[in-house]
């Protein structure tokens, strides 16, 4: 495993144009993409199965998802890891996981790991907060936790709260940590 700090995207930059099949049992197929969540303010979080960073974040993101969703915020999953490399990233066990752990948001399977270039992502999780323009107001890390460890921040949470309540986000944004995208051979 080795551990890999986000991009960074730059600030203001405009949400990549995607759209991505729903591995999540309930919109089995369904693809869902930018244009499906426009006028919103959007989380995406680029994640996986195996990556025990992504997997320590896992239940505080669903918490903090449900409460996003409900102030009017869409936020969705995609892992872009090489299936064919990593099956246990792959559409089955993706929509298991989304099915067994209950995800209240789309779980988006990227195969040709176009979105994940699109985006500029580089590790699991990696965290982007768009405005309801769709201009990147927020990268990053989740919180200040690693596996075996508790937050003491909750950074992105703090970034939402910001652009609902403010319109602006000036928290300090400090990159992810995490797996490295697992790039097909010869691509990444």
């Amino acid at each position: 495993m080795s551990l890999t700090p986000s991009t960074m995207l730059g600030l203001g930059t405009a949400m990549p144009d995607f759209r991505l099949p729903n591995t999540h049992p309930d919109r089995l197929g369904a693809a869902v993409g930018r244009a499906d969540l426009a006028g919103q303010p959007v989380v995406v979080v680029f994640t996986c199965n195996h990556c025990p960073y992504a997997v320590h974040v896992e239940p505080r993101l669903i918490e903090q998802a449900r409460d996003w969703q409900a102030r009017g915020v869409a936020v969705i999953a995609i892992s872009s890891n090489d299936a064919a490399t990593y099956p246990q990233d792959g559409p089955d066990e993706m929509a298991w996981r989304a099915a067994h752990l209950g995800y209240p948001f789309p779980y988006l399977y990227d195969e040709t790991q176009q979105t994940a270039r699109a985006f500029d992502a580089a590790c699991t999780p990696d965290f982007y907060l768009f405005d309801a323009d769709h201009r990147l107001v927020y990268r990053g890390r989740l919180d200040d936790s690693r596996p075996g460890t508790t937050p003491t921040t909750a950074d992105l949470d703090a970034a939402v709260d910001q652009l609902l309540t403010a319109g602006e986000v000036t928290v300090e944004q400090i990159p992810s940590m995490g797996c490295n995208i697992k790039w097909r051979q010869g691509g990444g």
